[in-house]
């Protein structure tokens, strides 16, 4: 299933939306407000949002940037407007596609499936299971025998440096918390102190050549993304 986070105040299309939706690969999470799609877009993580540009609370527009400024999540805009205004601003505020309102239920379907095509990467598995891929751009990491290619070059990972790594690129486009990936990795809790995490961040954008901290972005207060778009 994938979790899509729906910012609609209509509440006739919202419940259209969510009912065909949810009686396909879906599971869909309703807000009415743009000023609590933020907070809900937090705990929820999910797969891709669909938002409207019409919102009590704040304006879709802002939304669509401040999630782009903290995750590469998928971002579809529903709009009432036919002219070209509302597509060039969504796009530069970060947007992946539009659908024009009235929503005809099995367009959005085939728009949102084609964007999670677009999005997720090749051959990536939805676990952590050995045996995949998980390629993004130039980074590749082969589960099979814990190897990653970075620029078609062998990159030498320490034991550590490979988990970390790996935990982030399957949550792609979703921020970490540092509890998070220490639960992941060594199965404890973030007791504040801990900074081996932060250090295997370091030691990892130094492999990559991520000076800038845009591939394993830090978002401060809450932990890591890794951006699958930035892997090039």
């Amino acid at each position: 299933m994938y979790r899509v986070l729906l910012v609609e105040d209509d509440a006739r299309l919202a419940e259209l939306v969510t009912e065909y939706l949810s009686g396909y690969e879906f599971a869909v999470e309703l807000v009415t407000r743009g000023d609590e799609a933020l907070a809900r877009f937090q705990t929820f993580q999910p797969d891709i949002v669909v938002l409207d540009l019409m919102l009590p609370g704040m304006d879709g527009m802002v939304v669509c940037r401040r999630i782009r400024e903290q995750s590469e999540v998928p971002i579809l805009i529903l709009t009432a407007r036919e002219d070209s205004y509302d597509e060039v601003s969504g796009l530069e505020q970060g947007a992946d596609d539009f659908v024009n309102k009235p929503v005809q239920p099995r367009v959005l379907l085939a728009r949102l499936r084609a964007l999670l095509r677009r999005t997720q990467p090749k051959n990536a598995p939805r676990s952590g299971q050995d045996g995949g891929e998980l390629v993004f751009g130039a980074l590749r990491i082969v589960g099979a025998d814990r190897t990653v290619y970075w620029r078609d070059e062998l990159c030498v990972l320490s034991n550590t440096e490979y988990k970390l790594l790996l935990v982030l690129a399957e949550a792609a486009g979703r921020v970490l918390s540092r509890d998070e990936l220490l639960k992941k990795m060594r199965g404890i809790e973030f007791d504040g102190l801990d900074r081996s995490i932060d250090n295997c961040i370091s030691k990892l954008r130094r492999k990559f050549d991520d000076a800038k901290s845009e591939k394993i972005k830090t978002v401060w207060g809450e932990g890591y993304l890794f951006s699958p778009s930035a892997w090039n």
